[in-house]
């Protein structure tokens, strides 16, 4: 299973967002990756070098490699509605975003790990998965041995949560209500340029 294994640190300096979680430990965001940084190229960018990065910020985030990527943008441009929505609901719908979004894992990188080492149950049933496209009905919970790493168990024991609107937490047991939508989405992401750029 492909994935990145390069410095995180570098990827979101490049788009000016914190791609990976990571908070107050990542330092220099306002200066982008490389010999020049901020002295590099000043002109105005291009329609192009726009879409470009939107489209590059938005497979980081959700920890996609580019060929899965245009997968999911090639269905949602055959799908019947918007084709954006449908592009971001898609992603939204990915197992390890899901475990994310429900607060059993720090980060999204952190849940991939977690479905990737069969930590994560769909309806009482193992799922390995990481691209799995949860549906609405489906359970997800984590085994005992997931329950028990420090990380997890702090994050479960926590009061205050922030979960989106389309998804529901009781203790360990979250459930899928509905799909997700743009406005269930924090992130500022313009599908518009994204679905230009594969439109080209």
């Amino acid at each position: 299973m492909a994935r990145y294994t390069g410095p995180k640190d570098r990827l979101s300096r490049s788009e000016g967002f914190d791609l990976f979680g990571k908070g107050a430990k990542l330092t220099r965001l306002a200066v982008p990756p490389g010999v020049h940084g901020p002295k590099g190229s000043r002109r105005r960018p291009s329609r192009y070098r726009l879409q470009l990065r939107e489209k590059q910020k938005t497979r980081r985030l959700y920890g996609v490699l580019e060929r899965q990527f245009k997968g999911y943008v090639e269905k949602a441009l055959k799908s019947r509605g918007n084709s954006g929505e449908v592009l971001l609901s898609l992603l939204e719908q990915r197992l390890d975003n899901v475990v994310f979004r429900l607060n059993f894992a720090p980060t999204r990188p952190a849940a991939r790990q977690l479905v990737s080492h069969r930590q994560v149950l769909i309806d009482g049933k193992k799922v390995n998965i990481p691209s799995y496209q949860v549906e609405p009905g489906e359970t997800i919970t984590l085994t005992t041995k997931a329950m028990e790493i420090p990380a997890i168990k702090k994050l479960i024991e926590t009061k205050k949560l922030t979960i989106p609107d389309w998804l529901a937490r009781k203790a360990v047991v979250g459930k899928v209500k509905r799909l997700p939508v743009v406005d269930d989405i924090s992130e500022p992401i313009s599908t518009q340029d994204i679905i230009e750029f594969y439109s080209r």
